[in-house]
Formats: structure tokens, C-alpha cells, sequence
């Protein structure tokens, strides 16, 4: 394809740049890149309903190889999350419309051959005086992990829990609140207590072998497994993770 001609096809996806082919940020029509993975998402989500699974399988490949999802990745990583200044092992963030041009780039260029870089461990204060250890992955961490987190999470949210609120799109501590109170107040409650609990140490636990085990199928599975087992380097050295999954990574 000729860079002329590649312009053409980028704009009519609402992706504009000049005629070499390069990408320009700035001209980027967010909307439809956002509609067009908002879409795939519910067809994603609506086809896990019906239990059409070669269905789902292939539309979460499409998802991974989608040029919009990549565009949305880089810029929800990049531009808009409050961790966008904070570098991983490389050093390397992308703060400027070209560095995240270039990183969209290098996005697709590497879609299916990256192989995951250890975390950085870092701690931050808890409000108890301890600290809260967080694994940083690099940016193109972050990035692959956003687009691989699009094709999955619309087949699991069809599948979850209901009454589950946590870490959950469009769900908030005020919808489990309101969740309780109906129960313990609606016109035919019977409940009339409550369990405060908490996980110690849940992230740290996780098993590696049941969590992949519920990932059969998911075209992304061996990507999963290898951020799973990927390391976290701090001022000790590389350390091997082989449970749990560390706290800080894209979303």
C-alpha cells in the first residue's frame, strides 16, 4: 500500500496523519476509536449471553488485533491515567503526541511477539503506617495489558456475579451500599446483619494455575501467563512471582 493511499484508509477510520503514513496524534478522532471498541465490547458481552462461544473467541481476536483498541490502550496508559509520568524498569514513559504516536507503533509492531518485562516494585504509605507494595510494568506493559484487558473483561462481566461490585466497569461503592440497604430494608428482608470482611494478603495468593485454568480458550492465555510469571526486580534484585499477581498494573 502506498503511503498515500494508507493516509486515505487511516482517515476513514478516523485515524488522520500525513501521506507518509505517520501517525498524527493530535488529529485523532477519539470518538469513533472509543465507539468502535465500545461496540466489539458489547458484541463481546452479548455473544458470552447467548453461550456462542466461537463467537466470543473470535471476536476477542478481532478486539486484540483492532487498531481502534490499540489507539484507546495508548491513550487511556498514556495520556489520561495517573500513572502515565511513572516509569517501569526501561525508564520509558510517553508523555508527548509524538512519543505516544510512536508508541502506538510500536503497539502493533510487537502485538504478537512481546514478551513481558518484570514489574518495579515500589510502596506507597497506608493509612495504618505500614506500606502497600505496587509492581509498575513498563508503558508497552501497560499498553498490551489495556488491549488485552478489552477483549476479556466484556466476556467475564456476562458472566460474573450480579451482586459483585468490586474492581467491576460502571459499578462503585454507592451501588453496593444501595445493594445493602435494600436488602436489609426492602419489603420482604429478612436479613438482618452484615459481614465486614477482608482478604489478607488476597493479591499476594492469587493461584497462578486455577486463575489461567479459567482462561481456556481466551485466544490472550499464554500472554497472561507470561505477565504472571514475569518477576518483580526491586533494590534486591529480580525476585520470580510464582503466586499472586502484583497491584499497579494498566487499569
Amino acid at each position: 500500500m502506498t503511503g498515500h493511499a494508507f493516509a486515505l484508509a487511516m482517515a476513514a477510520l478516523g485515524v488522520n496523519g500525513p501521506e507518509d503514513g505517520r501517525l498524527n496524534w493530535d488529529t485523532v478522532n477519539w470518538r469513533a476509536q472509543e465507539d468502535n471498541v465500545r461496540r466489539l465490547r458489547q458484541r463481546i458481552f452479548k455473544a458470552t449471553q447467548d453461550g456462542d462461544w466461537a463467537k466470543v473467541r473470535s471476536l476477542q481476536k478481532l478486539m486484540l488485533r483492532s487498531r481502534a483498541n490499540t489507539l484507546t490502550s495508548v491513550r487511556r496508559v498514556a495520556q489520561i491515567n495517573a500513572g502515565r509520568m511513572t516509569a517501569g524498569v526501561d525508564g520509558e514513559v510517553a508523555l508527548t503526541s509524538t512519543a505516544r504516536a510512536r508508541l502506538a507503533e510500536q503497539t502493533d509492531r510487537t502485538r504478537k511477539s512481546w514478551t513481558p518485562l518484570s514489574v518495579k516494585r515500589v510502596y506507597i504509605p497506608k493509612p495504618d503506617g505500614r506500606q502497600r507494595p505496587l509492581g509498575i510494568p513498563v508503558i508497552l506493559d501497560r499498553v498490551h495489558q489495556m488491549r488485552t484487558k478489552n477483549a476479556l473483561e466484556p466476556e467475564w462481566e456476562a458472566r460474573f456475579e450480579p451482586r459483585s461490585y468490586g474492581f467491576r466497569p460502571g459499578r462503585s461503592c454507592q451501588d453496593a451500599i444501595e445493594a445493602i440497604y435494600w436488602t436489609l430494608n426492602g419489603k420482604h428482608a429478612k436479613r438482618q446483619w452484615v459481614l465486614d470482611a477482608d482478604l489478607k494478603a488476597a493479591f499476594d495468593r492469587i493461584d497462578h494455575a486455577h486463575l489461567l485454568s479459567q482462561l481456556d480458550g481466551f485466544p490472550a492465555k499464554d500472554l497472561v501467563r507470561q505477565w504472571l510469571k514475569a518477576g518483580v526486580i526491586d533494590k534486591n534484585g529480580l525476585h520470580p512471582t510464582e503466586e499472586g499477581t502484583p497491584q499497579g498494573n494498566a487499569t
